[in-house]
């Protein structure tokens, strides 16, 4: 992507009551962007103006003012945002550019208190922060219902092979049904002639034979649809026996899963926005716990002996130094000489107490990372518990269905019978002694037409059954795709979460490496991120994980290399570390494709010529850079880039 499209959209800000500016307006391009002035010029309430429309909740309200407003455009898409206080606290509304602003807090809003930024510093997990963008709980959650999509699958084709054993035993029943047929229409044609004959040799009216033969048919036709009857009563009562069974095993997982816990998620949530908070505030302490003991080793180094002198009222900071004896500094609080026994012990308890944070701060982030696992948990329990429940009410729905239509069968079972008694009894006094033989011919036909159309029944279902199984086995080939491709899905969602680790790493040591070339810190080798897998605490418990071990390589001058302590990093070169960090989960994420932006602040500790390399080198991957710089430093950066020199 490069930075200088002379399509890119234009980029105005409006802000009132932002941080300490109270109402301005400024425009900038495409490209770079640099913020400059002396301090205090309000250069990191213009960044904090941007984030608010772009999204970020990390902006402050002006100290005198109870709301505050800004309005973002891009092109012509305008973005607002409204600061308000409310109870001691800041609380935002509007339409910002991104909808969700975590990422961008991580990888684009660049300020000094920057978490990416200040990772390597505080020697903190590396891993956590460049997945955290990454919700692991929703893949394991997608992961399971694409597994359960594979196993009824695989159980589908289990079945068809399965179905498959089954056809000739089909087949062969087919055929018997239809010899069958075939030897019970030939035995009723021979009944029909023999009706035929033994009506020739009866004397009785043509009338009486009608009536006789009327009623032989109301009979056949009653006694047929009392079988069917029956037959619809047993189908409908395995049903019920079936839809029974469904419930008791719903209502068994049922009882299997905990209580409910619709509260228990919102719950969850608002711990881990209250340990979220916790940990935000901490990370603030041990900002400032650096700070001091940075500022503290400088002083004892001797390196800022000037500020000493200015402590002492004195002009020549040479000459003050050298009037101090080994084992007394000069106090920068007070400019009296005190021993620098009595500093450094203070200093090892700073330290001991920002050692103590971080501990705190990893401690808040194991939790944080329990919770997030109890709520996916709770989630997926709810999720089950739906699905049963609506299960359940549907068998339950089909169950009374099912009943009132097996009542209606058995009236109407009721019904036939007594119809037929009654038909019987009508048979039988139509017929005298003489007609007994045809009326005996008459129930054997009866029962040979019956007998044949139950077996054309069976005939036509197994008939629909082969070719059901048939259809079903043409579509094996089309089952056994659709499993491979879930698989692929399944197996390509393992795999995300170590593709997003390899690239992070790989984005970081390349970068690095160019960056590091770049600048030339002297007898600086290599600073290298390494990924390896290690058993690490998971809250309560242990578990195999990916951890990002970063190694710093050094060399002495006669050539030789060796590896040394993130502690022994320079603050310019912590600083770059950390920038480039950022950027690799910049890239990695592809945050450049959702908001183009990248905000840099705070980098004076790096001196002026390799700011402006490092800001030609992160410009070719953003489409918007704004750098606050201070005026000496700006004046190092290419003459071409943007300037906004008032807020």
């Amino acid at each position: 992507m490069g930075a200088t499209d002379s399509k890119a959209k234009p980029v105005d800000v409006a802000v009132e009551n932002v941080g300490g500016i109270d109402r301005t307006e400024v425009s900038f391009s495409a490209g770079v962007t640099i913020l400059t002035g002396r301090n205090a010029t309000n250069r990191t309430s213009l960044l904090q103006a941007i984030m608010a429309g772009l999204g970020s909740d990390n902006v402050s309200l002006k100290g005198d003012a109870d709301e505050g407003h800004v309005e973002l455009t891009v092109g012509d898409e305008t973005y607002t945002r409204t600061l308000t206080r409310q109870n001691g606290a800041v609380v935002t509304d509007g339409d910002p550019y991104l909808d969700d602003s975590e990422i961008a807090d991580l990888f684009v809003f660049l300020l000094e208190s920057n978490e990416a930024r200040r990772a390597v510093e505080r020697t903190e997990n590396l891993r956590e922060l460049i997945m955290r963008p990454v919700d692991t709980a929703a893949i394991e959650s997608e992961i399971d219902e694409l597994q359960s999509e594979r196993d009824e699958l695989e159980q589908r084709l289990d079945d068809l092979q399965s179905l498959r054993s089954s056809l000739p035993e089909l087949e062969e029943r087919r055929q018997e049904l239809e010899a069958e047929i075939e030897d019970k229409r030939e035995e009723l044609a021979e009944k029909k002639e023999q009706i035929d004959d033994a009506d020739q040799d009866l004397g009785t009216t043509r009338d009486q034979k009608a009536e006789l033969e009327d009623a032989l048919e109301s009979f056949r036709e009653a006694r047929s649809d009392l079988e069917d009857v029956r037959y619809n009563l047993d189908s409908e009562r395995e049903s019920v026996d079936a839809l029974e069974s469904e419930i008791e095993e719903a209502e068994a997982e049922l009882d299997d899963l905990p209580e409910e816990v619709s509260g228990d998620v919102s719950e969850v949530e608002d711990r881990i926005d209250r340990l979220r908070d916790q940990r935000q505030t901490l990370d603030s302490t041990v900002n400032e716990l650096q700070k001091v003991i940075q500022f503290n080793e400088e002083m004892l180094e001797g390196t800022s002996s000037d500020v000493v002198a200015a402590l002492r009222g004195e002009d020549d900071a040479e000459e003050l130094t050298e009037r101090l004896v080994d084992d007394q500094v000069v106090c920068w609080t007070c400019g009296s000489e005190v021993d620098q026994s009595d500093v450094e012990e203070t200093l090892d308890r700073i330290r001991e107490l920002r050692q103590s944070k971080l501990s705190e701060r990893q401690d808040l982030q194991s939790e944080i990372d329990d919770l997030k696992t109890e709520k996916a948990t709770y989630q997926e329990q709810q999720r089950q518990r739906s699905q049963l429940e609506d299960r359940r009410q549907r068998a339950e729905s089909e169950l009374a269905q099912r009943r009132e239509r097996i009542d209606d069968l058995e009236d109407e079972r009721d019904r036939l019978e007594e119809r037929i008694d009654e038909l019987e009894a009508e048979v039988n006094e139509l017929q005298d002694e003489t007609q007994s033989d045809l009326l005996d011919l008459h129930r054997e036909a009866n029962e040979l037409e019956f007998e044949i159309g139950r077996r054309q029944d069976e005939l036509e279902e197994v008939s629909e059954e082969i070719e059901r199984i048939e259809a079903e086995l043409d579509r094996r080939e089309d089952l056994k795709a659709e499993r491979e491709e879930i698989q692929d899905r399944i197996e390509d969602l393992r795999t995300r979460i170590d593709r997003i680790e390899t690239e992070a790493v790989e984005q970081f040591n390349e970068h690095m490496e160019s960056v590091l070339e770049m600048l030339g810190y002297e007898n600086l080798e290599r600073i290298w991120i390494e990924r390896k897998q290690e058993r690490v605490k998971e809250g309560r418990r242990r578990v195999e994980k990916s951890v990002f071990d970063l190694h710093v390589v050094r060399s002495t001058e006669d050539g030789t290399t060796y590896e040394d302590s993130i502690d022994h990093l320079s603050e310019s070169e912590r600083e770059v570390t950390g920038l480039i960090f950022a950027l690799a989960g910049y890239l990695t994420h592809d945050v450049y494709e959702t908001c183009p932006f990248l905000l840099l602040d705070s980098i004076e500790a790096i001196d002026s010529d390799r700011i402006a390399r490092l800001v030609d080198y992160v410009a070719e991957y953003a489409e918007y850079v704004v750098v606050a710089l201070l005026e000496e430093d700006a004046q190092a950066l290419d003459d071409s880039y943007q300037r906004v020199t008032e807020v």
